[in-house]
């Protein structure tokens, strides 16, 4: 079976197309087929001015033809398209997504943060964890920070907060935010084994790739304060040269650096996993138990 997610970000749009197959022991297996990013940078006009503008919106509608194309050509069976913190915080966000609709017959849901958390946490990453330890599932987006917690194999808590690349960049996060997120943390940590953090998000991936770390070693808080100590020093353009960065990460990467940073400080984590995967692959994963359900539903 094969299916497809669309991510619309503050900062990029992102489309994966999975194939779904059955595993030794019945177990489902997800493979990736393609995986496109689209810088459409929605939050910059959202955090400033509240709304899409016409320039972006055009870039959004034109971003979900192609990937409708892709999807045509990968011949791909269902999709889930979900939109995040600048569709969120968007006046005009209906207004957007109904012209694609309409356009495309491609509808793009607007999830809360809440819901962003949750598919995330759908990718399972838990199962392949040890029940005794505690973990902090952190994803950094534009608009958003989604923190999920588990320890002893269960699911502690869940919750967002628009504390996201892009706000920073554009001086939006007050001291408010940062403090409620930091006591967020603390409280929810408390009592519980020794904390390890894992990390989602184009920003982390760059880092950990940079680090040239073997896939499924941890990064250290040391390691990423040392990171944003040498990008904090360099303009953007010296970013971009010195580490081949794309513009669109090179001005992301500081900021971000500092929410994982605050993240793992306040849980008193040293070290941080980097499994590559975010909310488009917990989408897919949603979408398959849902095609699933309705399956054994069909039989019942």
């Amino acid at each position: 079976m094969r299916l497809a997610a669309i991510d619309i970000g503050s900062n990029a749009g992102r489309l994966l197309i999975s194939d779904v197959t059955q595993g030794p022991g019945g177990k489902m297996e997800f493979a990736k087929m393609a995986l496109v990013r689209v810088p459409l940078r929605l939050g910059f006009d959202v955090f400033e001015s509240g709304r899409i503008s016409p320039k972006r919106a055009e870039m959004l509608l034109k971003t979900i033809e192609s990937y409708k194309l892709l999807m045509e050509v990968y011949d791909v069976q269902q999709l889930k398209a979900a939109a995040t913190s600048a569709m969120r915080d968007a006046a005009n966000a209906n207004e957007v997504l109904q012209n694609i609709e309409e356009r495309t017959g491609i509808r793009i849901e607007v999830i809360s943060g809440g819901e962003e958390a949750r598919i995330v946490f759908e990718t399972h990453i838990a199962e392949n964890l040890s029940v005794h330890e505690s973990y902090l599932y952190i994803d950094v987006g534009g608009g958003s920070t989604e923190l999920t917690f588990f320890s002893n194999g269960q699911m502690v808590f869940k919750e967002s907060f628009n504390i996201g690349t892009i706000r920073l960049l554009k001086d939006q996060v007050n001291k408010e935010a940062w403090e409620a997120m930091k006591n967020f943390i603390k409280e929810g940590v408390k009592g519980h084994n020794h904390v390890t953090c894992i990390g989602s998000g184009g920003n982390i991936n760059k880092i950990f790739s940079l680090s040239k770390r073997k896939e499924g070693k941890p990064l250290q808080l040391e390691q990423l304060r040392n990171y944003y100590k040498e990008f904090s020093a360099l303009s953007l353009r010296q970013r971009m040269q010195l580490y081949k960065l794309r513009e669109d990460r090179a001005d992301v990467i500081v900021p971000a650096l500092l929410i994982y940073i605050n993240a793992m400080r306040w849980a008193d984590a040293e070290d941080i996993f980097v499994p590559k995967i975010g909310l488009a692959d917990g989408l897919i994963q949603t979408l398959y138990a849902d095609i699933a359900k309705k399956e054994q539903e069909r039989w019942v």
